[in-house]
């Protein structure tokens, strides 16, 4: 009887995980831009990974007998936890400094230009506290790119 029970439920998990997965590729395939993507893949992946990991502990313990190999399952479990939303933040950093420009929810770009997205990746006001609000940083970024253009045009009438 438990082994129907251990058997049912791995396999379960192991259809959610995978259903997370697949969603996730299609989600890759429908979203518009690189962020909605990137975001898509990156939660679907980690609720795919956590849901076939916990299938493969029950399957490693109480089929197999194997401690070290739920150990390692564990582990690995671990390491993807950690690793895959640092990986999504960086290749989305990575995106707005090469001045890849989000698009909002009509489709079209929210930022101006690539150069203002580069600013939105880089620049951070002097008493900026972590969790500040994106339109926020947005506005002092417009803020600064008028400054450095107005000032290009008092350079300009000078000579």
């Amino acid at each position: 009887m438990l082994d129907w029970l251990v058997w049912g439920v791995s396999w379960i998990l192991l259809l959610i995980g995978c259903t997370f997965v697949v969603t996730g590729a299609i989600g890759m395939i429908r979203m518009p831009d690189l962020y909605t993507r990137l975001h898509a893949a990156s939660v679907t992946d980690t609720g795919g990974a956590i849901a076939i990991s916990l299938a493969l502990i029950i399957q490693s313990v109480f089929v197999f007998g194997s401690a070290m190999a739920a150990i390692k399952v564990l582990l690995i479990l671990f390491f993807t936890l950690f690793t895959a939303p640092t990986a999504s933040h960086a290749l989305a950093k990575t995106a707005l400094l090469c001045g890849q420009v989000p698009l909002g929810v009509d489709g079209k770009p929210i930022l101006d230009s690539p150069e203002e997205a580069t600013l939105l990746a880089r620049s951070r006001a002097v008493d900026y506290q972590s969790g500040q609000d994106a339109v926020e940083i947005l506005e002092e970024t417009r803020r600064h790119k008028q400054a450095r253009v107005q000032d290009h045009d008092d350079d300009g009438d000078q000579a």
